[in-house]
């Protein structure tokens, strides 16, 4: 049985719906295939485990779809932290653009350290004038820092990295065996994962889409987070059905509880850098003796073969990286890179994975050998750069109050609505059990 490997044919899936997200590229399209993925592995994980005795259809909502891509969720009474650390963002160089991010503590102080400056606006802008975009983002990489100077697409086409992600496949599973899964002898159509037990060590924003969505039909979700993690205006979106705990992978109690973790998980998925959980003490071959029969999906940013394999990075980096900052820029006559109107590369990627570790389900399930599943930001936008448009109709920029659900979701920062399920396999959609709720909110054990 074939394992999921590329994106599904537009014919292959319904679409309902009307609408697209504007831009020089086909992200509409690239939504509504990545969430139809999730769906056709659903379809076909139902029928070979007996939940259908047909195979369902699968229709995707081309507006819902595209929405999801933006944000899921409306607060009622109260506002949203805001997304961007303020030093986060595009600058000019003296050559060019460069893109940094600030997000995260430790990135912003490794961008500062790198560039000797006060942390202002004013000051950053300043300091990187006199730069070129290519250098001082080696250096700040360096320093363990992320940041993107802007790229054509011809010259990421060049770029030893460019070339190494353009080679690998969207889907690369690797070292193949044998699983054998626990039986789910409570999943039901409508719940068709319920039982099936999630480790999630993901952070923003594919990995953690990619386990919201699971959760989504029935899984037992469990993220680990470090004490005290946080991502402000994003956890309200992704956090969505899960268990949010946290543990200090650091200590040896904490290592040994997330290894006693994953010797009961069916499904592990990750987003760690080559080389990173092998540094905690969790390599393949420690993997394998704790769960050998789990399905593992994991991710990077900019591939898994080239220079560039370990460098860290986000979509909004990768979008600089690739091209598609400087193609959206001249799309839109536009003085400075312009990005896509949402993470497009995140939410596709996201889907992906998930829609890859359902495959890996079925397929074990029907006793054929799984490896492990590979994929990133950066052949997710290698996928978009050669995707020909084809949705059509107006440009969904706002919500409609019909978009969302009518069910209030009180979440850990107040009460809510998300928007409706962009996917329906027959009578299947997505549905969440848990509201989104702030990390460190729950103990860390299976339910």
């Amino acid at each position: 049985m074939t394992l999921l490997r590329a994106l599904p044919a537009p014919e292959g899936f319904e679409t309902t719906g009307t609408g697209i997200a504007p831009s020089a590229f086909g992200v509409t399209d690239l939504m509504c295939r990545s969430i139809a993925a999730v769906g056709l592995e659903l379809s076909a994980f139902m029928a070979a485990t007996g939940l259908l005795t047909q195979v369902p259809s699968v229709a995707v909502d081309q507006r819902l779809a595209t929405l999801w891509g933006k944000y899921s969720f409306r607060p009622q009474g109260w506002s949203m932290p805001d997304l961007w650390d303020d030093l986060a963002g595009i600058y000019q160089t003296r050559d060019g653009w460069i893109r940094l991010h600030t997000n995260l503590p430790h990135h912003r102080r490794a961008a500062l350290a790198t560039l000797d400056c006060n942390a202002r606006r004013d000051d950053v802008a300043q300091a990187l004038q006199s730069q070129i975009a290519a250098e001082v983002e080696d250096a700040i990489h360096f320093n363990g820092g992320v940041a993107a100077a802007l790229r054509s697409a011809s010259d990421w086409a060049n770029h030893p990295q460019g070339r190494a992600v353009a080679g690998e496949p969207l889907i690369n599973w690797q070292g193949k065996r044998q699983v054998r899964l626990r039986p789910l002898p409570n999943a039901t159509p409508a719940r068709p994962l319920l039982g099936l037990r999630v480790l999630d060590l993901t952070r923003v924003l594919a990995g953690p889409i990619a386990t919201r969505t699971l959760a989504g039909l029935g899984a037992d979700v469990l993220r680990i987070d470090p004490p005290d993690w946080d991502e402000p205006g994003v956890i309200p979106d992704i956090s969505l059905g899960k268990c949010m705990a946290t543990l200090d992978l650091k200590t040896s109690d904490g290592l040994e509880r997330l290894s006693q973790l994953l010797s009961q998980a069916d499904v592990l998925v990750h987003g760690y850098r080559p080389g990173a959980l092998d540094n905690l003490g969790l390599d393949l071959k420690r993997r394998d003796a704790l769960a050998p029969d789990r399905i593992e999906v994991t991710l990077n940013a900019y591939g898994w073969t080239g220079p560039w394999a370990q460098r860290r990075g986000f979509d909004s980096l990768v979008q600089m990286s690739s091209g598609i900052a400087q193609t959206g820029m001249e799309w839109a006559g536009a003085a400075r890179p312009h990005p896509l109107p949402f993470q497009a590369l995140d939410h596709a990627t996201g889907y992906l994975m998930a829609a890859a570790a359902i495959s890996g389900l079925r397929a074990a399930y029907s006793g054929d050998p799984v490896g492990t599943a590979h994929l990133s930001l950066a052949r997710s936008a290698h996928e978009l750069n050669t995707m020909e448009p084809a949705a059509s109709g107006p440009d969904v920029r706002n919500w409609q109050d019909n978009d969302f659900s009518d069910a209030t979701e009180a979440t850990t920062w107040g009460p809510g609505h998300r928007l409706r399920s962009p996917l329906h396999v027959d009578e299947t959609q997505l549905h969440w059990a848990l509201p989104a709720t702030a990390c460190g909110t729950h103990k860390a054990q299976w339910r």
